[in-house]
């Protein structure tokens, strides 16, 4: 285990846990964890070693947003600077070629429900709740809320939360599909290191080029969606997990996945 003042990193097998380490504080987002946050993030992404990644929080919070605390009025130049250091973590996440499962605890709110989104899974214990509260706060969304939230919900659901603000629980997030799975209070974290364990074993290049394909598609042309799916399955016909599935499936036996040629993104 590495520990440092605000995220713990974790790795058993092929599952990297980065872990939001203020618990006094609600896992509340400061300067130090954004920067400790996606570092830990993009170095589990790089990582050949990891398969899969889980984001989770220590204490009885997921993440309760930025932290109030440290926030003051200030020029739109200074306070881009802040925002970029958020938009990192987010960037990380998105960018990484494997998949990323958010395991949440009790309350992610404003920041924490972006965080969550974020994310390709979330598992939550089923007394967990989520609120985008940025308007609690006089401000409208950042950490790729205005992507991940519509993505997830629909944008009428999306702008309801966001204006709104008001609290759901995990059964109505899974029931929206902000939530893909519920656990046992307290067991979000075993569950989603479970999925993990499952997705860090699966075809590491098709994973990636999963979430390429879902982060890209919706953003251009049909006809070249059609090309792009293509030429990736294209690429896809000529790995080691590809001859490993197709001989699997001939000797009627669970395939044993292991290729990690070409990952980096």
């Amino acid at each position: 285990m590495t520990t440092g003042p605000t995220v713990l990193t974790e790795t058993h097998g092929a599952v990297r846990t980065v872990t939001l380490n203020r618990p006094d504080k609600r896992n509340a987002v400061d300067i130090e964890m954004r920067i400790a946050l996606a570092s830990a993030i993009e170095a589990a992404g790089a990582d050949d070693a990891v398969g899969s990644i889980v984001i989770t929080g220590a204490g009885p919070a997921f993440c309760s947003g930025g932290d109030i605390s440290t926030m003051h009025r200030m020029p739109p130049a200074r306070a881009m600077e802040r925002l970029q250091l958020a938009q990192r973590v987010i960037r990380a996440i998105w960018s990484a070629p494997k998949p990323v499962i958010a395991a949440v605890e009790g309350s992610a709110y404003g920041a924490g429900t972006a965080l969550a989104a974020a994310c390709d899974r979330v598992v939550a214990a089923q007394d967990a709740r989520f609120a985008t509260t940025f308007t609690s706060v006089g401000l409208a969304g950042d950490m790729g809320v205005f992507v991940s939230l519509p993505a997830r919900v629909g944008v009428a659901r999306a702008r309801q939360m966001l204006l709104m603000a008001a609290p759901i629980s995990a059964a109505e997030a899974l029931a929206i599909g902000l939530v893909d799975a519920l656990a046992e209070p307290g067991e979000a974290l075993s569950a989603a290191r479970r999925d993990a364990e499952r997705l860090a074993a699966g075809p590491a290049r098709a994973l990636s080029v999963i979430k390429t394909m879902l982060a890209t598609a919706p953003t251009i042309n049909p006809f070249d969606a059609l090309d792009q799916e293509a030429s990736y399955q294209a690429t896809l016909f000529d790995t080691g997990d590809f001859a490993e599935g197709v001989a699997a499936f001939q000797q009627k036996r669970r395939p044993v996945f292991g290729s990690r040629e070409g990952m980096k993104r």
